[in-house]
Formats: C-alpha cells, sequence, structure tokens
C-alpha cells in the first residue's frame, strides 16, 4: 500500500493568512451551519414523519403474516375505539413501518402514496434541505482547495488505501458484473407478477418491485420473513450473541427510556470488561431511523478513578425493531437479526479492546476503510450453521430453527445481489457520492438532482422520475471493508 501526504501537510504550503482562516475556524465556523445541519438532517425525517402522520392514516390493512402485530399500527389519538383488527391504522415513515408496507401491502395504491412520501422527506417544501445540500458541498469544495486539492474527494482520499481514480475504477467493474444479473432480476420479477395475474405485471415501479420480490422469494425459497419472527426473540439474542458473559445490570446506570437496558459485559473468569447500553425499538417521534453504535466512555489508563486501573470501555447501541406487543417479545426478522449482529461488531470492537491509551483504543483511530470491517465480518456469522442454530429458539417452545429453513436462508443469501448491489449504498449511492465530491460545480447549471438522475441511469435498471430524499446517499461509504470480511470469513472456513 502507498503512502500518502495527508490533507494536514498540505497546509505547510499555505500562506499565514490562510493558514489562519483554516485553523481559526472560520471555514469550519460556517460549518456551525455544519454543525447546525447536521442536527437538522437528523431531526428532519422524523419531522417530516410527524407531518405525514398528521394529515394521513392508513384505511387498509397489510397482509402478512406479521398482521399479528397490527396493534403497533393502531392509531390512537381521536380514534380511542382503533383495535388491531378493524383499524383504522397508522403507518409511519420510520423504516420498519416502511419496509413492511412495500414488502406486503397488496393494495398498490397505498405503496405508491407511502413510497412517495418516504423518499421525498426533507426535499419539498419548508423543509427543503436542497440548499442546505449546496452549501455543504461548496464549503466542502473550498475548504479542499484551501488545502491544495482540487476537490473533497481527495481530501477524504488521502488518509484511505485507494485514490479517487481506482474507487471510480472499482465501482465501475462492480456496475459491470451487477448489470446484467440486476436485470435478469428485474425480468423474474416481472414475470412472476404477470403468472400471479398482477394488473400492473407490464409496468412494475418502485413501489411494486419490493412487493413482487418478496412474493417471488417465498416462492423460490419458501421462506416467509415473517414466519421466522417467533425462532428470533431479541432478549434471547442479546444474551446468546457471543463466547462472553452479558448480563443486566440496570441498577448501575440511569436511562432515558424506559426500554433501554444496561448490560455489563464479563470474560471468561467473571470480571467486568466493558458496559453498554441498548435501546432496541423503534420511537419515530424520538429517534431517526436505521441502527448505530457509538462510544460513550473509551477504555484508558489515563482518566481510570482512583485506585482504578484502567476505565473501562462504555457503548451504546440503537436499534429500530418493532417493540414487543402484548406479552410477546420483540420479534425480528432474519434482516432485523444481521442488523444487529452487525452493531454488535461495531460494539464488540470498541468494547474488547486491551488497549490502554484512550486516543487509539476500541473505534478510535480506526481509518475508514477498514471501520466496517468487525460489522461485515460478524454479519457473516448469521450464516453460519452453528452460530445461528444456537440462537434460532422459537419464544414459546424452544424449538430449534428446523435445518432445512436454515438450508433455504443460506440459499437465499445471493437473491437479487446484483439489484441490491447497485441500488444500495454500494454502487449507487457511493457513485452519487464521488460525483458530488469529485465533478459537481455549486455555482454551475447542473444541479444535485440532475447528477442523482446521470447516475441513476448506469445504476438503476427503472429509473424514478421524481427527486429523492438526498440526506439518505450523501455520505462516503466504507464498503472496501466488506470485501476485507470476505476474506477473513473465508479464511476462516478454510481452518474450520
Amino acid at each position: 500500500m502507498e503512502a500518502k501526504n495527508s490533507g494536514e501537510n498540505q497546509s505547510i504550503h499555505m500562506d499565514p493568512p490562510t493558514q489562519e482562516i483554516t485553523y481559526s475556524g472560520q471555514i469550519d465556523s460556517s460549518w456551525m451551519c455544519g454543525g447546525s445541519v447536521l442536527h437538522f438532517c437528523a431531526l428532519c425525517p422524523e419531522t417530516c414523519d410527524h407531518l405525514f402522520r398528521e394529515c394521513v392514516f392508513v384505511r387498509y390493512l397489510l397482509v402478512s403474516a406479521g398482521n399479528t402485530d397490527r396493534s403497533e399500527l393502531e392509531l390512537g389519538d381521536g380514534h380511542e375505539n382503533a383495535t388491531a383488527e378493524n383499524g383504522p391504522w397508522i403507518i409511519t415513515l420510520d423504516a420498519p413501518s416502511f419496509i413492511s408496507v412495500m414488502q406486503h401491502a397488496r393494495n398498490r395504491s397505498l405503496r405508491e402514496e407511502i413510497y412517495r412520501a418516504y423518499v421525498t422527506r426533507a426535499s419539498s417544501g419548508e423543509l427543503d434541505n436542497t440548499a442546505i445540500i449546496g452549501q455543504i458541498l461548496k464549503l466542502r469544495l473550498e475548504k479542499a482547495r484551501l488545502l491544495g486539492y482540487k476537490n473533497y474527494a481527495e481530501v477524504s482520499m488521502a488518509t484511505k488505501m485507494a485514490t479517487v481514480d481506482r474507487v471510480e475504477e472499482l465501482l465501475e467493474k462492480l456496475r459491470s458484473a451487477s448489470w446484467d444479473h440486476a436485470v435478469q432480476d428485474m425480468e423474474d420479477i416481472k414475470t412472476f407478477a404477470k403468472d400471479s395475474g398482477a394488473p400492473e405485471a407490464n409496468e412494475l415501479t418502485h413501489w411494486d418491485i419490493n412487493f413482487w420480490s418478496e412474493r417471488l422469494r417465498e416462492s423460490k425459497y419458501d421462506i416467509n420473513e415473517e414466519e421466522l419472527r417467533p425462532y428470533f426473540a431479541l432478549p434471547s439474542l442479546a444474551h446468546k450473541l457471543f463466547d462472553i458473559i452479558i448480563e443486566p445490570a440496570d441498577r448501575l446506570a440511569a436511562v432515558w427510556n424506559n426500554d433501554v437496558r444496561f448490560y455489563c459485559v464479563k470474560d471468561s473468569s467473571n470480571s467486568p470488561i466493558a458496559y453498554f447500553y441498548f435501546d432496541p425499538y423503534s420511537r419515530p417521534s424520538e429517534k431517526r431511523g436505521g441502527a448505530w453504535m457509538d462510544e460513550v466512555f473509551g477504555r484508558s489508563h489515563l482518566l481510570a478513578r482512583s485506585g482504578a486501573p484502567v476505565r473501562l470501555p462504555i457503548a451504546h447501541m440503537v436499534c429500530n425493531q418493532m417493540p414487543p406487543v402484548g406479552d410477546k417479545p420483540s420479534l425480528m426478522t432474519f434482516r432485523e437479526v444481521e442488523t444487529v449482529f452487525h452493531e454488535f461488531g461495531h460494539a464488540l470492537q470498541h468494547m474488547l479492546t486491551k488497549q490502554d491509551e484512550g486516543l487509539v483504543a476500541g473505534i478510535r483511530g480506526i481509518e475508514w476503510d477498514a471501520v466496517e470491517l468487525p460489522s461485515q465480518f460478524m454479519e457473516n456469522w448469521c450464516y453460519h450453521r452453528d452460530t445461528l442454530l444456537s440462537i434460532a429458539k422459537h419464544y414459546e417452545t424452544g424449538e430449534s430453527l428446523p435445518e432445512d429453513v436454515y438450508l433455504k436462508l443460506l440459499a437465499a443469501k445471493t437473491f437479487r445481489a446484483g439489484s441490491f448491489s447497485l441500488r444500495q449504498d454500494r454502487i449507487r449511492f457511493a457513485s452519487v457520492d464521488l460525483e458530488l465530491h469529485t465533478k459537481y460545480d455549486p455555482d454551475g447549471p447542473v444541479s444535485i438532482y440532475d447528477i442523482d438522475r446521470r447516475v441513476g441511469e448506469r445504476t438503476q435498471v427503472i429509473l424514478l422520475s421524481q427527486k429523492t430524499d438526498f440526506f439518505a446517499v450523501l455520505a462516503i461509504y466504507s464498503q472496501w471493508a466488506e470485501v476485507l470480511s470476505a476474506d477473513a470469513s473465508q479464511h476462516l472456513r478454510m481452518l474450520d
């Protein structure tokens, strides 16, 4: 791997006034526009979701085995007589609700309504973030040029393994390898929809794809995500994930919500080595969508309390699972299990560190190329037979996940892999991100939506003719770690 100068070294060649501007934070203080922007971005999906819920409530039933959990969709305020069976129901724009509608709602008009609301969050009206995105990109470009770079992507790549040219080359190679498979995926879905008598079969669009894809997957592999939920109860999963002792320690720390739990992690000698908060359930009015992990405290010898050899690390892990309903625990889909494994990978890297130097302990100081390695590596263990069968127990009977179901999950792992590679944060999102940070001129005639559409023409089999929520794609992704984790998993399989 060739060594590269960091952006810090470039400042040596600046004239003193420019250095003063850079280091005094005048540019970064316009980033307080940056700090406010990031805060605004985090709040916007929830704000949009709140506004959406105020003016739309859904009178349609989701058609899936998940209907047993419909009480989560009951509309309360002003509809005190609402029931899980008879409704009315409300659909929010948080991810678990959105995904369930896309996969299981038979009413096509409902799917279209929810889809359009979801992908246009923060993209129109008083909550339109377009100008803010333009300002972010303009400031980043200005910062890059002050540091002696052509664009902000070069600044980002200065401390990473690859160059901009190599990233573009890799993305094109992946795009080319995925395209034909994605086209075939779409043809398979259209054929299945047509054979199933779907009136929309010849004009499938974005709010149809996940619905008919899920029906095809169920037919092809005889797997229904909702029917797997009873085998993945969240409390059982959290205590059996790893060969370490994880014990509730709620009395040791205050929490910000009654659903949040505090755990102590112990080694094989029963000695505490770390702690973590786990906030598992969706709360659309309080939490943004997705899942994430971050540190509360890092392991540190210097910051240890008097008489203690070291300050133990504390992490927090946040997910958006469906909350428990009645006496039933939170039951997860297999995809949600993968998410828990993913975030625990990050948390374990932070909690199991033996490094006592706080600045480089746990998740601190990890290069962006490698930051996703532990999480991607842990995801691979979802498909490891002994690991999965040891945690997949029916929450009522204690019965293990049947062997034939495990084999079907394994076979379905690559279902629509070409489509997901193009659409998800591997190719399309990364390509949009790279173009915005290399070729986009904030003062030019080409808009960020023009770039999104241009990239979409070569990465989407079906285009959507409207602007979408750009904060879903505006980031520099670290997918090289997925390649590294695949190599590591393959090495372990060879040793097994």
